[in-house]
């Protein structure tokens, strides 16, 4: 019955944590992309730049607001379903979940404020307010993976000496902790990834339709160096980052790769299908050998633990953490492709009129779902591979529910779901409005 509701409990809180982050990305991303248009525009008064920062900014509008709302709902469960989980993490979880709210998002709502009713008669302030903007999403993005790392990697605490708790003792440790800034790099990167596919999909849109073609033409290139730069990024900052959760999280590492044997100069499979039951691999199709080591260590001899000298209670779900790394790996590889023949497309043809431009365009556009499950797949890798430990090492999740009927647990989801069901529709509905309403947005007074 516990394992019950530990798994509801953990199911809720993962619908609702997923939903808030559709929109999370595209708000980072989009706030800088809008910034810089709206820093153009007063740099050089060119209605080019007025018309992108208004466009761009009506789908960030958007965004914004849903993120905020979503957002709400995450804390109140930290009350119902995770009381004691709160108790125990409180006196670290508080300083940078305030410092969020009272830096981040103080700086992000007020100058939205200011920027939303600016006109763009004072292109100064509208430019100057969207910076900040952009600047207090990144910002809350810091505090709230600080929390993230320290549940990855726990640093700068001491444990109550009841063992009941966990106290802050070296807040500079928290910030300074290696997993909160492999964590934070990637995260931004992975948003300005998904930005840049949007706008590309989207300028891609009214290219193939010949409608307002400078406008989207200068935001197709944009998106598209955007895309290359972050595309080429991710990899390379994931597998610095894939030596370190190998250093710190073996058990992780060691599901990501499906490796259940120790050893060194392991192989990496490009294929393989894993039993957790039968503690191996059925299935392992070419081998590429020392890569495993290398991907996991930073030593193609590198010495792996393998899961199978894990107690089984402290393994995570090994299938759904190899298979979602997996796929953000393919998807990986497929963005790079994707941004090198947009950037050799963008340079052979400026005017994205030829059948092969043609082409790309509607293969971008069918791509768009493609960053948000990436994302979506990476996060499931650095939570399901932390389990079952909710602060890897010092607390389990099954001790930090509340203990709440399963039946309330399953009603409350239902109606989680039927919300969010209702606000996605809605979102669907606005953005899709935006997009097709184009770049001529009358300026306010």
């Amino acid at each position: 019955m516990i394992e019950d509701i530990v798994l509801l409990s953990r199911l809720q809180f993962a619908i609702t944590v997923f939903f808030h982050f559709i929109f999370v990305p595209l708000t980072i991303g989009l706030g800088a992309m809008v910034a810089g248009f709206e820093v153009k525009y007063w740099k050089t008064q060119q209605e080019k730049w007025k018309k992108l920062a208004q466009y761009w900014g009506n789908l960030f509008k958007i965004n914004f607001a849903f993120g905020i709302v979503t957002g709400f709902a995450m804390t109140f469960q930290f009350g119902t379903n995770w009381g004691p989980y709160s108790e125990f993490m409180g006196d670290v979880f508080a300083s940078p979940l305030a410092l969020e709210a009272l830096i981040a998002f103080f700086l992000e709502a007020t100058f939205f404020g200011i920027w939303l009713f600016t006109s763009h008669k004072r292109p100064k302030l509208k430019a100057v307010s969207m910076v900040l903007v952009a600047v207090g999403t990144m910002i809350s993005a810091i505090w709230i993976i600080t929390a993230n790392a320290f549940m990855q990697h726990p640093v700068g605490y001491q444990m109550a000496a009841d063992g009941s708790k966990i106290l802050l003792a070296d807040f500079g440790a928290v910030l300074a902790n290696p997993y909160l800034w492999y964590m934070l790099i990637h995260t931004l990167l992975a948003a300005y990834l998904l930005s840049a596919v949007f706008m590309v999909a989207v300028s891609g849109y009214f290219l193939l339709k010949k409608s307002n073609v400078d406008i989207y033409k200068t935001s197709m290139k944009l998106g598209v160096y955007v895309l290359i730069i972050s595309a080429i990024l991710l990899p390379t900052l994931g597998m610095f980052y894939g030596h370190y959760v190998g250093e710190v999280q073996p058990v992780k590492a060691a599901a990501m790769e499906a490796v259940w044997e120790s050893g060194s100069d392991k192989p990496m499979y490009l294929f393989s299908i894993p039993s957790e039951s039968e503690g191996r691999n059925l299935v392992q199709i070419i081998g590429i050998p020392y890569v495993g080591s290398f991907l996991l260590t930073g030593d193609f001899h590198g010495e792996v633990t393998g899961l199978n000298d894990i107690d089984p209670n402290d393994r995570p779900p090994v299938a759904l953490t190899f298979y979602s790394f997996r796929i953000m790996v393919m998807l990986g590889i497929l963005f790079i492709l994707e941004a090198l023949a947009g950037l050799y497309l963008v340079r052979k043809d400026p005017t994205m009129e030829k059948p092969n431009s043609r082409k790309y365009m509607k293969l971008m556009l069918y791509s768009l779902p493609l960053p948000y499950l990436a994302i979506m797949f990476g996060w499931a890798v650095a939570e399901v591979g932390r389990q079952p430990w909710i602060v890897y090492g010092l607390y389990r999740t099954s001790e930090a529910i509340s203990g709440i009927p399963a039946i309330q647990i399953l009603f409350s989801m239902g109606l989680l779901v039927l919300f969010y069901l209702l606000l996605f529709v809605l979102f669907l509905y606005l953005m899709k409005n935006a997009v097709v309403a184009g770049p001529e947005v009358k300026d306010h007074a």
